[in-house]
């Protein structure tokens, strides 16, 4: 896993990429609920601030994976769980501080069983920070609330947890000619003449419904129904400058003696939407067989819209004035099966099959607003392997095929680009060994993908670029992991992969501003964006005194290319942090215990780019490259105290 930040200190906008692939073509789920957005398919965990915290497990799994509600997952599946029953009564708070001014403080109580079968848990969080870019503030709060029944053969859960932000714009990236001399410039707000902008933010504010019922029938079958909603709503606002009124279908103004066609404004562009459905799955389980049937269905009602909020030449402009207002529809229904096989006392298999269909339209785009988009998928995703388990091996052979419709800005391609479906075979080939104080494991993977979808520069019928079909790429490596204790007071855990991630027969388009349209150029084999060949972690933990222990965390990412050409001059060096993080524990009659915990991150005060953008084009008969970068923060800390009563 890579991680990155807009801000450059872990709060607000992050990211993640899993063996390469990012968060759009990751499935991750909250209790099996989908979470993934419908249209650009990406997931916005700063709409759900500090969720883990209620999170009661979170399991990872790389691949394509069995099968699972929600996207298709082409590099890793995530699934959140917090329906785990807490059956001792506790309050407990966290609270922490450190660089850029950065806070959370949080406050989690849970009833235990009352009368043996209902329980309440929640908490409240606060998140807030400078951010290590300038003006990267982030404003973070949620709340977290669920109420459950249990019995012998029953139980009833309703979870509401929503989440709500501001953050202060930092996707711009930092040019590449102020990497070394400004690492914390923002551009966002400087079209503003003067001082930036001070409310060119991002606001949005996301509420999550869920409602799960589980019922065993006899001591074969059980089965789980859930329904759910999500609401979200919010806007980014920008201030632009010399804007003319006729892009925002406005006419020219005459104020008695000139003709204004241009203006100054502060605009917002909004989303508001609707996200809903249900998941269920019937299992049956007896003795060396496990059966399990299962689907979900959810809908995406969405709606695009945007407005000025303010004009220098506000006569020009109507109040409360829409310039664009579009809205987009998504259905997804799948069935899956699943059944796991104990042969005998070594041999287990599995075989997997699930069929997805995705309807979708779209009425029209802001930049292209009469183009409809009406289409739909229909995939057939098995899965089948085996595993062999004895005396502490156990190995395993897995299939899986996978296939993903294009996400919403693919589609404003235009009516003669329109992209296809993308489909990935993933076979993985894996052992570990678990001894008494130590254990170590392979995984061999290779992902082929057929028609991938990724950027090559090419316009699009709009002026946009948006990504097009690739025939042929894949990804295959080797990832090593292995964890041992050396004594009482010491032990470890280590994991790398070494990979390489290829596509073959690749066309960059480069616009030609010498002479108009694009020229192209042509590459046999190149390397996949943001696809480090190496990726390693390692934890040495010392317990130098009882409740007290010391944790050395290092991390290493090699070289990524920003594009698909694997050009030294569009990537991000490769780097290795160091971080420690230190933890004492009290007990006392006033709390059950108290955790304080220092942690200090970059150590070495390491200058490192996890993640950029670049572009090229031609001009005065040379090619021009551009870098953008997103800095992360030197040598920064946080100080918690978490009680728990």
């Amino acid at each position: 896993m890579v991680v990155n930040a807009d801000a450059g200190n872990g709060v607000g906008y992050t990211g993640i990429r899993i063996r390469g692939t990012d968060a759009t073509r990751i499935n991750v789920t909250l209790n099996g609920i989908p979470y993934n957005d419908a249209e650009s398919q990406g997931t916005f965990f700063v709409d759900l601030p500090d969720f883990a915290s209620s999170a009661g497990s979170i399991q990872v799994q790389r691949g394509v994976g069995t099968s699972s509600n929600g996207s298709g997952a082409f590099g890793a599946s995530i699934n959140l769980s917090t329906n785990e029953v807490n059956k001792i009564f506790y309050v407990a708070t966290n609270n922490s501080a450190g660089s850029f001014n950065t806070y959370k403080n949080n406050l989690q109580f849970g009833s235990g069983l009352l009368g043996k079968h209902f329980t309440i848990d929640g908490r409240l969080s606060s998140i807030r920070s400078d951010g290590y870019i300038d003006r990267a503030k982030s404003d973070l709060q949620s709340f977290y609330l669920s109420t459950a029944y249990v019995d012998d053969k029953n139980s009833l859960r309703l979870n509401v947890f929503s989440g709500k932000e501001k953050t202060y714009q930092a996707w711009n990236g930092v040019p590449e000619y102020l990497l070394s001399s400004d690492r914390t410039y923002n551009s966002a707000g400087t079209e503003k003449p003067g001082d930036p902008y001070d409310n060119e933010t991002d606001n949005y504010v996301q509420t999550h419904y869920q409602l799960f019922y589980n019922h065993k029938f006899n001591s074969y079958w059980k089965g789980n129904l859930a329904v759910f909603l999500t609401r979200g709503k919010g806007y980014y606002e920008q201030y632009k400058t010399d804007n003319k009124l006729a892009d925002y279908g406005l006419p020219d103004y005459n104020n008695g003696t000139t003709t204004i066609t241009e203006t100054d404004l502060v605009r917002r562009l909004w989303l508001d939407n609707y996200f809903y459905g249900t998941i269920f799955s019937l299992q049956y389980q007896k003795q060396k067989t496990q059966l399990v049937f299962g689907g979900g269905y959810n809908a995406y009602d969405g709606q695009h819209y945007g407005e000025i909020k303010w004009a220098a030449v506000q006569a020009a402009v109507p109040a409360n004035y829409r310039w664009y207002d579009l809205t987009a529809y998504k259905k997804d229904i799948s069935l899956y099966s699943k059944w796991t096989q104990q042969l005998n006392k070594n041999w287990q298999s599995f075989a997997d099959v699930q069929v997805r269909n995705i309807d979708y339209r779209i009425h029209g785009f802001r930049d292209n607003p009469t183009l409809e988009i009406n289409k739909n998928y229909t995939f057939l995703n098995p899965k089948l392997g085996i595993t062999y388990s004895n005396k502490g091996w156990q190995a395993y052979l897995s299939y899986g095929l996978a296939g993903k419709e294009p996400n919403r800005d693919d589609f404003e391609a235009g009516t003669a680009q329109q992209p296809k479906a993308e489909h990935l075979h993933d076979v993985e080939l894996g052992f570990e060994r678990k001894l008494n104080k130590s254990s170590f494991g392979a995984s061999i993977y290779y992902m082929y993908y057929k028609d991938q979808l990724v950027l090559t520069g090419k316009i699009n019928d709009v002026g946009a670029y948006t990504r097009i079909n690739i025939p042929k790429s894949y990804r295959t490596g080797i990832e090593l992991q292995g964890k041992t204790i050396i004594a009482k007071w010491m032990n470890l855990a280590a994991n790398i992969s070494f990979s390489k991630n290829k596509i073959t027969d690749y066309t960059e388009y480069l616009d030609d501003y010498d002479n108009g349209g694009q020229q192209t150029k042509f590459y046999p084999k190149t390397d996949i964006s943001f696809s480090p060949s190496v990726v390693g972690g390692a934890s040495i933990n010392f317990i130098p005194v009882k409740n007290a222990e010391i944790n050395l965390i290092s991390k290493y990412v090699g070289r990524q290319y920003l594009d698909n050409t694997s050009q030294r001059s569009r990537s991000l060096n490769a780097y290795y942090l160091q971080d420690i993080r230190m933890s004492y524990l009290l007990k006392s009659k006033m709390f059950k215990e108290a955790n304080l915990i220092l942690q200090l991150n970059n150590v070495f005060n390491k200058k490192y780019e996890p993640n950029g953008y670049s572009f090229s084009y031609i001009y005065g008969g040379e090619l021009t490259t551009e870098n953008y970068y997103f800095p992360m923060a030197g040598t920064n800390f946080m100080l918690g105290v978490n009680l728990k009563f």
